[in-house]
C-alpha cells in the first residue's frame, strides 16, 4: 500500500485496490492499510475514491465498521454517481457482516434513491429493498411510494417490477391488486428492458388467466418482429413458457412464430418450432413435421433435443398423430448425433409406445434397427429391457429373438447380460418359445464374462423347472429393496458374526422404482442415497429408536399449521414394524420469543400408545428445530391401522430482544393447539412396482383372493353429470374401508391409488377415454406382513386389482 500511494499512473494504482480486495482472504495484516484507504476514499481524486470505498469494505470486519460509518454515510449521498453507487454496492455486501449498522444509513439510502443517476437510483433502491424485505408492511410501502413517485432508471423499474411480482406471488390478491396494475402499466414503458420484464412478471404469476396474460403476449407478440435478435429471443423464449400452460393465449402469435423458423438465429429457429408443436392444432402437425425436418440437420444436438421433447409433448396431445411422428423420429434416429440426442429420441419413441399400443410393433421395429448400430452402451441396455418386458406380449414374439441373440454375439459385457435377461423373459412368458431360449442359453454360458455366465445358469435353471411362481421372482419382478440400505444391511453384518443368515426384512423398502439412466463415465457412480435411506440413518442415531428396527416408510410432511401463523409445524410419520416416530418440524416466527423444551403431546381416538416424546432443545427465531413422539401400533388387531391424534405442542418461553436476540432469565410454560394429525391406510403400505403384475398375481395364489363389490351413492362427475359407480376390488389380504369414487377418469385412479398408497403397475393409472370400465393394477407391502418372519405370500405381501365400471 506505501507503494500505491507513491504511484501516479491511475491504471496501476487502481491494480492495487483490486490486488488488496483479492489478498484479503489470504492476508493476516491487511487491516494496516485502513488508514491509507481512508485518506484515499475522502480525499479529492474522485476517480480513486470509489475503488478506495470498495477494498476498505472488502477487508473491515464487523468490529472497525463504525470507525468508518460517518464517511459511508457522506459517501452515499457523494454527488459523484461513481463514489455514491461504490458506497451503495459496497454497503450490500456490508450487510452481512453487521446488519445493525448499516440499518442506520437508510436515510441516505432514500436520499439517494431520488439521484437523477440512473445507476445510483438503481443500487440505492436495491440496498433500500434488502434493509427492509424482511418487513412485508414497509416493503409495500416503499413500493407504493416509488410506483406514484416515479423513477428515472429503467434498472429501478426493472427491481420494482420483480418487487411486487414477488409480493404478488405470497398474497392472494391477483390482478385486483394495485401491484398488478402497475406492472401492466410497465407494459408502456418507453424502454424496451422494462417492457419485457413486466411481460415476464405477468407470465410467470400463478393462477394467471388467458385474459390476464392478453396483453403481455401482445408485447411479446410485438417483440417477435423486432430487427433486434436479443429481443426475438427473449420473446420467443417467454411465448414457449406461456404455451406449457396456456397453449390458446400462444394462438394468436402463430403466424409471427411460423416466420422465425426461417430466422437465421437457429436458436431462436428451435424455440419458434417447438413452442408451435404446443400450440399448434391437430391438423397442422404434417405440416410443422415438414417444416422440421427442413431445418433439424442444420441445429446443435442441444436444440435438437428441445425439438425432440416438444415432439415428445405433441405426442401426449395428439395421440392418433402417432404414426407421422413415429416415421419422423426413426429418421432421426438414423441420423449422427451424440448421446444425449440420441437417448431424447429413444425415451420419445418409448413414450410413445407406452401411450399408444397400436404403435408398439412399429416403435420396436424401430429400435431393433436401431441398436444393430448403436454404440451407447446404456441406450443399448434400455432398449433390450423395454424389447424383455413388451416383446413377449406383441402377436409374433419370435422376430425379435434374433435382434437379442445379435447383441449376445457382437456387443460388449453390460450389453450381453442385458440380451441374456431379456432371453429369459421371453421364454418364461412364451411356453412355445422356451424350447429354443433355452438351447440360446445353454449358448450363452459359454460365454467369456462371469456376469453373462451367471445370468444364463441362473435363468437356464430357474426356466428348466417351469414354474409359473418361480418365473414371477426371478426373471419377471426382482427385489423391490433399497440398494444403499442392503449395502449397509450386510455390511453390518458382516461386523456382528451370527449363526442366523441374512434377513432380507432387515432391509428397507425401495420407495420408488427409478429407471433413468446415464452416460457411461470412468468411475462408477456412487448409488445416491434415498430419502428413506437419510431418514433411517438420523433417526437411528436418537437412542431411543435405535431399537426399531428397520424404517418401513416414510410419510409425505404434513402441515399442522397454517403458514402465516406465530409458530410453523408440520410432520412426518415414519412407520417401523410395532411403532410410529412422528416427527415434527417446527419454526419459530415471532422474533422476540426463544422456545425451549418444545413437545408435541398427542392424544390417540384409538388403541395406540404413546411411549415416549423427545423435545427440541430450543427453538430460536427462524431457526427449525426438530422434536419427536413415539407411538406403538396396536398389536392385538393388524386391520385396525387407521387413527387421529390430537397435537398440542408444549414449550418454555423466554421473552428476548428482537434486536439482540438475548433472552431472559425466566421463563413461563406455554402450549399451541395444532390441527389434528390422521394415519391412514396409506400410512401403512409402501409401493412396490411389479412390472409384470400378472406374473405376480398369479404367484401369491388363489387361497389369498377376496373379492369385494362397493355400492357407493351418486356422485358428480367433473362435468356435472350425475353417476352411480359401482367398485369392485379384488385384492389378497387387505383391510377394505369405504373410499370415495370422484368419477370415472384420472382424478377418480389418482383419489384411488393416494387413498390405498399403492403403486400403479404396467401404465394402468392412465385411464383411456371413453370408457365404461377400467381395470386399476396396484401393488404394495402391507406393514403387518412386513413383519412377519414366515410369510407365505412371500415378497407380494399385497397386491390389488381394481375394476371400477360406471352405470348412467
Amino acid at each position: 500500500m506505501i507503494f500505491c500511494n507513491t504511484l501516479s499512473q491511475q491504471t496501476l494504482r487502481r491494480m492495487c485496490y483490486l490486488t488488496i480486495k483479492e489478498m484479503a482472504n489470504i492476508s493476516e495484516d491487511v487491516i494496516i492499510v485502513t488508514s491509507s484507504l481512508t485518506k484515499d476514499m475522502t480525499g479529492k481524486e474522485d476517480v480513486y475514491r470509489g475503488p478506495a470505498i470498495r477494498a476498505l469494505c472488502r477487508i473491515t470486519d464487523g468490529t472497525m465498521l463504525q470507525a468508518i460509518e460517518r464517511y459511508m454515510k457522506q459517501a452515499i449521498v457523494d454527488k459523484v454517481p461513481s463514489v455514491s453507487s461504490s458506497a451503495l454496492v459496497s454497503s450490500l455486501h456490508m450487510m452481512k457482516i453487521s446488519y445493525d449498522v448499516v440499518k442506520r444509513w437508510i436515510n441516505e439510502a432514500q436520499e439517494a434513491a431520488s439521484s437523477d443517476n440512473i445507476m445510483v437510483q438503481y443500487h440505492a433502491l436495491g440496498l433500500l429493498y434488502h434493509l427492509r424485505k424482511n418487513d412485508r408492511l414497509a416493503v409495500s410501502k416503499m413500493l407504493n411510494k416509488f410506483t406514484k413517485s416515479g423513477l428515472k432508471s429503467q434498472f429501478a423499474y426493472c427491481m420494482l417490477i420483480r418487487i411486487a411480482s414477488k409480493l404478488l406471488k405470497e398474497s392472494d390478491e391477483g390482478h385486483e391488486s394495485p401491484l398488478f396494475d402497475f406492472i401492466e402499466s410497465c407494459l408502456r414503458n418507453k424502454h424496451e428492458m422494462v417492457i419485457y420484464e413486466a411481460a415476464s412478471a405477468i407470465i410467470h404469476l400463478p393462477n394467471c388467466t388467458a385474459r390476464e396474460l392478453a396483453p403481455a403476449v401482445s408485447v411479446l407478440q410485438l417483440f417477435c418482429s423486432s430487427p433486434k435478435p436479443v429481443l426475438r429471443y427473449a420473446a420467443v423464449r417467454t411465448l414457449n413458457k406461456v404455451a406449457m400452460k396456456h397453449p390458446s393465449a400462444v394462438t394468436a402469435c402463430n403466424l409471427d412464430l411460423e416466420n422465425l423458423i426461417t430466422d437465421s438465429n437457429r436458436s431462436i429457429a428451435t424455440l419458434a418450432i417447438t413452442t408451435l408443436l404446443k400450440t399448434g392444432s391437430e391438423s397442422s402437425v404434417d405440416r410443422l413435421m415438414k417444416q422440421i425436418s427442413s431445418f433439424v440437420s442444420e441445429i446443435s444436438d442441444e436444440f435438437k433435443v428441445v425439438v425432440v421433447q416438444a415432439i415428445s409433448a405433441l405426442c401426449q396431445k395428439y395421440p392418433r398423430k402417432h404414426s407421422v411422428m413415429m416415421t419422423f423420429l426413426s429418421n432421426m434416429l438414423r441420423d449422427d448425433g451424440g448421446f444425449e440426442y440420441k437417448r431424447a429420441i429413444v425415451d420419445c419413441i418409448i413414450s410413445i409406445i407406452e401411450e399408444n399400443p397400436e404403435s408398439k410393433e412399429s416403435g420396436l421395429a424401430h429400435l431393433c434397427e436401431f441398436i444393430e448400430d448403436c454404440e451407447h452402451t446404456v441406450l443399448a441396455t434400455k432398449i433390450l429391457h423395454l424389447l424383455g418386458k413388451e416383446g413377449p406380449r406383441t402377436p409374433s414374439p419370435s422376430k425379435y429373438i434374433r435382434f437379442i441373440f445379435n447383441r449376445v454375439v457382437l456387443e460388449n459385457e453390460a450389453v450381453r447380460a442385458a440380451a441374456v435377461s431379456a432371453l429369459a423373459k421371453f421364454g418364461a412368458q412364451n411356453e412355445n418359445l422356451l424350447p429354443s431360449i433355452l438351447v440360446l442359453l445353454q449358448r450363452c454360458m459359454m460365454d467369456s464374462d462371469d456376469e453373462v455366465r451367471d445370468r444364463a445358469t441362473f435363468y437356464l435353471n430357474v426356466l428348466q423347472q417351469r414354474q409359473i411362481a418361480l418365473n414371477a421372482a426371478y426373471i419377471f419382478n426382482g427385489l423391490t429393496v433399497s440398494v444403499p440400505g442392503m449395502e449397509k444391511a450386510l455390511h453390518q453384518y458382516t461386523l456382528e458374526p451370527s449363526d442366523k443368515p441374512f434377513d432380507m426384512k432387515t432391509v428397507p423398502l425401495a420407495t420408488a422404482p427409478v429407471f433413468e439412466q446415464k452416460a457411461v463415465t470412468s468411475k462408477p457412480e456412487k448409488v445416491a442415497p434415498s430419502r428413506q435411506d437419510i431418514f433411517q440413518e438420523q433417526l437411528a442415531a436418537i437412542p431411543e429408536f435405535k431399537s426399531l428396527g428397520p424404517l418401513f416408510k416414510s410419510s409425505e410432511p404434513v402441515q399442522l399449521t397454517e403458514a402465516e401463523t406465530e409458530y410453523f409445524v408440520r410432520c412426518i410419520k415414519h412407520v417401523f414394524t410395532n411403532h410410529i416416530v412422528f416427527q415434527f418440524d417446527c419454526t419459530n416466527t415471532l422474533n422476540d420469543q426463544l422456545l425451549e423444551r418444545v413437545t408435541v403431546q398427542m392424544e390417540p381416538s384409538d388403541a395406540y400408545d404413546v411411549i415416549c416424546c423427545i423435545p427440541a432443545p430450543s427453538l430460536a427465531y427462524n431457526q427449525p428445530g426438530m422434536c419427536y413422539t413415539l407411538v406403538q401400533i396396536p398389536q392385538d388387531d393388524p386391520t385396525a391401522v387407521a387413527c387421529t391424534f390430537s397435537c398440542t405442542m408444549k414449550f418454555t418461553v423466554r421473552d428476548c430482544d428482537p434486536n439482540t436476540g438475548v433472552p431472559e432469565e425466566d421463563g413461563y410454560d406455554d402450549e399451541y393447539v395444532l390441527e389434528d394429525l390422521e394415519v391412514t391406510v396409506s400410512d401403512h403400505i409402501q409401493k412396490v412396482l411389479k412390472p409384470n403384475f400378472a406374473a405376480a398375481w398369479e404367484e401369491v395364489g388363489d387361497d389369498f383372493e377376496k373379492e369385494e363389490t362397493f355400492a357407493l351413492s351418486s356422485i358428480k362427475t367433473l362435468d356435472g353429470e350425475m353417476i352411480s359407480p359401482r367398485l369392485l376390488v379384488t385384492h389378497i389380504v387387505i383391510p377394505c374401508g369405504n373410499f370415495p369414487l370422484q368419477s370415472l377418469n384420472a382424478e377418480a385412479v389418482n383419489n384411488i391409488i393416494k387413498f390405498l398408497g399403492m403403486q400403479p403397475c404396467e401404465r394402468s393409472d392412465k385411464v383411456p377415454e371413453n370408457k365404461n370400465s377400467h381395470t386399476l393394477y396396484l401393488a404394495g407391502k402391507y406393514s403387518y406382513f412386513y413383519k412377519m418372519k414366515e410369510n407365505q405370500l412371500g415378497d407380494s405381501a399385497l397386491i390389488s386389482r381394481v375394476f371400477s365400471s360406471v352405470e348412467s
